[in-house]
């Protein structure tokens, strides 16, 4: 993963700091680009601890078309729980509860759930129903039947939806590449991209992604490249970030899928296996809502 730790000392020493719209402050730099060989091991950082665990049930939660956190705070994800808690402050319904509070509730109550666990149409939605097109089926269905094709695309942005959603989509647009060899490449624009929370997660979850069409189109994965935006490193992390410099890469992971799923939307948490993961601990940050 030395890719992503080039990209981490890119940022920093260019020192470009912008206000943002959290009000936390950033270094920023603009159209940085990693790519990421899928046969060489899973692109899973090893300078910091990844709950892969987390990057599996989100991505299983995409491919669902599903919205609502319920999912996620079932299996123990809390990357998406800041957002609904935010809007939940301003309801009426509010009564002083914390995070923590606010979370047991949805796990408690699936009514509560409906009712306030839901961002809008992310990810998911747009992934299975943009405007009535189901993205995702197509694709494969495309990739199977005509795999020159350039038009193996998915785009999350809409934009007759995006006042609708709690986090307008950052990971924006994939584009799905099959070789003369048979083998997969995927490549993502991010508009916007916090470098030391959510690029980790993004790198894994797009590379899983690739493995798992790959897997249900009998082709091989082969590379990720992952095109950013405004990738930046918030000022809150600067001290962490500096830390995750200071320690030298381990050996990436393997990917294990289970041989019997035929198709993408069969996929469960047990039938992705991560081997041989060796890491440095993790380190905490702060999200910036």
């Amino acid at each position: 993963m030395v890719e992503y730790l080039n990209l981490l000392k890119t940022v920093l020493n260019k020192n470009q700091y912008k206000n943002d719209r959290t009000n936390t402050g950033v270094l920023s730099e603009f159209g940085p680009q990693m790519e990421f060989d899928l046969q060489a091991g899973f692109p899973l950082l090893t300078t910091k601890k990844v709950h892969f665990k987390s990057v599996v049930h989100e991505l299983i939660w995409f491919i669902s078309g599903n919205t609502n956190i319920k999912y996620l705070v079932d299996n123990d994800v809390k990357i998406w729980n800041e957002w609904p808690y935010e809007k939940y402050k301003q309801s009426q319904c509010y009564k002083n509860e914390s995070l923590k509070e606010f979370i047991d509730k949805i796990k408690k109550s699936e009514s509560f759930a409906k009712k306030h666990g839901d961002l809008g149409p992310v990810y998911g939605k747009q992934w299975r129903n943009f405007n009535g097109v189901d993205q995702l089926t197509n694709l494969i269905n495309e990739i199977k039947s005509n795999p020159n094709s350039r038009r193996l695309v998915i785009s999350a942005w809409n934009p007759s939806e995006i006042k609708n959603m709690l986090l307008p989509p950052c990971h924006v647009l994939m584009q799905f590449y099959v070789s003369r060899e048979n083998e997969l490449s995927c490549k993502l624009y991010q508009r916007s991209a916090d470098i030391f929370l959510g690029v980790p997660f993004n790198i894994a979850s797009y590379a899983l992604l690739t493995h798992l069409i790959a897997h249900v189109c009998n082709l091989k994965p082969k590379k990720f490249i992952h095109t950013i935006g405004d990738a930046h490193i918030y000022q809150n992390h600067l001290e962490a970030v500096k830390i995750q410099l200071s320690r030298t890469p381990k050996s990436l992971p393997t990917l294990k899928l289970n041989k019997q799923i035929k198709n993408v939307f069969d996929f469960k948490y047990e039938d992705i296996v991560l081997e041989n993961y060796e890491s440095w601990p993790l380190i905490k940050g702060k999200v910036a809502v």
